[in-house]
């Protein structure tokens, strides 16, 4: 495979490294995917502890004959500009950015165009019906480990989760800090825009805007106008997305739809990598141990695509 190292977004103020890994086997045009982050700054690997999820994606997929496109996540590199904007929203940190490496990709005269689709991991994979709708329009959209609900939603459970596992004296502690996280929370839609970017709701960056925002375009109101095709994948043993909550959200909010297939894999966690100690305490634990991308998930993605 070719790899080679590209620009996003050069005519604009937050140019951002990229590489394109193209096959070296081509018969004519090859399809491609553009590769979408999870939450928090992330690069081009979407390095997690020692492990490099994107790029063991972006190779495997050349290996089956599929370009892919990764880039280092916005707040990665203009974190700290960025930290002082009030009005942040997914729009800016992943939404722009994902929609200009799809018109990357079509500018590329060994892509073929409308083979162009979108992977999106964890929150990349909640925003990704999103990012189609408003100007990625993708021949097709994988989920990785995504969810139909809410961002404040995924936060209390697992905040819950995390609750569960202390002692007595620390759960009474944890339950007040988390009871006054949920009463921001539930009045986070009751806010302006202009209150909600004036009010904090986690740590010192994260204003009430960011959520009020992206609650107010939910994934599940493109999913269920989406009739392109939707493959929807998760490991069994993700203690980051909820299979009953997340998995089968997405199951029972699209269940009739013959455009969305869905896959689950046994022993695999968040990164789609062999589980190790399987608990959120442990998450960093887990993701320091270096692993890779479980092969049959690569092979499932690039058979699905090359079907579409």
């Amino acid at each position: 495979m070719a790899v080679e190292k590209i620009v996003i977004g050069d005519e604009t103020k937050f140019p951002l490294n990229g590489i394109l890994t193209i096959p070296n086997e081509r018969n004519g045009l090859v399809p491609a995917v553009v590769l979408v982050h999870g939450s928090g700054p992330s690069d081009m690997d979407e390095k997690i502890g020692d492990n490099r999820p994107f790029k063991d994606i972006a190779d495997g997929l050349a290996g089956k004959g599929i370009a892919a496109l990764r880039y280092d996540k916005r707040t990665f590199i203009y974190g700290k500009e960025m930290k002082n904007d009030t009005g942040l929203s997914v729009k800016e940190e992943t939404i722009e950015d994902a929609i200009l490496a799809a018109d990357f990709l079509r500018q590329d005269s060994r892509i073929d165009s409308n083979k162009i689709f979108i992977i999106g991991h964890s929150m990349g994979g909640m925003l990704a019906p999103r990012i189609d709708a408003e100007g990625g329009k993708f021949a097709g959209i994988i989920i990785m480990a995504g969810s139909p609900r809410k961002l404040e939603e995924i936060m209390m459970s697992q905040n819950d989760e995390v609750l569960n596992s202390l002692n007595k004296f620390l759960q009474l502690i944890a339950r007040k800090q988390i009871a006054s996280l949920s009463s921001k929370f539930d009045n986070i839609y009751n806010l302006s825009d202009e209150e909600a970017k004036s009010t904090k709701v986690l740590g010192k960056s994260v204003r009430a805007y960011y959520l009020k925002e992206m609650g107010e375009h939910p994934a599940a109101d493109y999913l269920q106008e989406l009739e392109k095709p939707v493959f929807i994948i998760q490991g069994e043993k993700d203690f980051q997305s909820s299979i009953e909550k997340d998995f089968e959200g997405y199951k029972k909010l699209l269940e009739n739809k013959p455009n969305v297939t869905f896959k689950l894999y046994p022993n695999l966690n968040h990164l789609f990598m062999p589980s190790v100690y399987g608990e959120i305490l442990k998450a960093k634990k887990e993701y320091k141990v270096p692993q890779h991308v479980d092969q049959q998930v690569i092979d499932d993605i690039a058979e699905w695509i090359l079907s579409v």
